[in-house]
């Protein structure tokens, strides 16, 4: 695959827009398949598509004029796992050793769902044969490594320049797996459900004001039950250094026909409640001092 190829998409508040520390990162919304994968897979073009975050990044289209940014991937899921630990992979899948720092003991590598994934869905392998290690090395350092880059940077920017850092990180969920979670957990439809890592990961402030818009919205929330936050909110999320991720599970059925793959007539209606939600974050005043921060001396809440 050519080493060329652009990682992610970013975008930014432009030149006259006030900047506010929330970014929004959509690591599973790609949908750029590379040829050799497919080629490689024993998948057709549409069932390899079951793990993909569909049109999540759309949802949060033009947040950049509340001062937000948008950190969206362009390479899917079933290629690499944006969403987990570098080396979380399944010697199941490789066809020889992998070196020891490679963590293949996790709960997710070992179901198949690791950094490179063998499983698009559950028992629905993703390759007829194994993968060579180098394969997984060389996805990881060209695509993995770059998008984490951007990700850890853009938190310290704004950590560094508002006293915080808000992280929202979206993703969805097929309706069926939250239908059966919904009757495990006593709540009879789930529309959301925001992960903090059961309040490592985030402020509770911040957690109730999302829960309370989202619920005023008409959406039904649900909190840690059943995702409660995956690699990247419990990486990045670290309340007590200014940084608070939070990460959004959205029920395709809200926005999408799950079966033929398009938006239905929801889309618009969530994507106006998502950049709505952006507004109101950073619109809630003494933000920073409710987060527990403290504006950098010279700085404004948002410039």
């Amino acid at each position: 695959m050519d080493a060329g190829y652009k990682v992610f998409d970013f975008s930014e508040p432009a030149a006259g827009t006030p900047a506010q520390p929330l970014l929004v990162s959509s690591p599973h919304s790609g949908a750029e398949y590379p040829d050799d994968f497919l080629a490689s897979s024993r998948l057709d073009a549409h069932a390899i598509r079951q793990s993909e975050d569909m049109f999540v990044a759309d949802l949060f289209a033009d947040i950049e004029k509340s001062g937000a940014s948008l950190l969206a991937a362009r390479l899917p899921r079933a290629y690499l796992d944006l969403n987990r630990a570098p080396f979380e992979l399944e010697q199941e899948l490789f066809e020889d050793d992998l070196p020891s720092q490679f963590n293949s003991t996790s709960l997710r590598a070992r179901a198949g769902l690791g950094t490179v994934p063998r499983l698009v869905a559950e028992n629905t392998p993703i390759y007829d044969g194994k993968l060579a290690f180098a394969e997984a090395e060389h996805r990881i350092n060209k695509f993995y490594k770059p998008f984490h880059t951007a990700l850890s940077d853009k938190l310290d920017d704004l950590q560094r320049n508002f006293g915080v850092a808000i992280l929202l990180d979206a993703h969805s969920m097929p309706s069926q797996a939250i239908r059966h979670a919904a009757g495990r957990i006593k709540q009879p439809q789930i529309d959301i459900v925001l992960g903090t890592r059961h309040g490592r990961a985030c402020h509770m402030f911040l957690t109730e004001q999302i829960e309370t818009f989202l619920n005023a919205r008409g959406l039904k929330v649900a909190r840690n039950q059943p995702y409660a936050g995956g690699y990247i909110t419990e990486h990045y999320g670290r309340p007590v250094k200014g940084v608070h991720a939070i990460q959004i599970e959205i029920n395709r059925a809200v926005y999408m026909d799950e079966r033929s793959y398009r938006r239905h007539t929801g889309f618009d209606e969530l994507s106006a409640t998502m950049r709505a939600l952006v507004a109101h974050i950073v619109s809630i005043p003494d933000l920073v001092a409710q987060l527990g921060g403290t504006v950098p001396e010279g700085k404004s809440a948002a410039e």
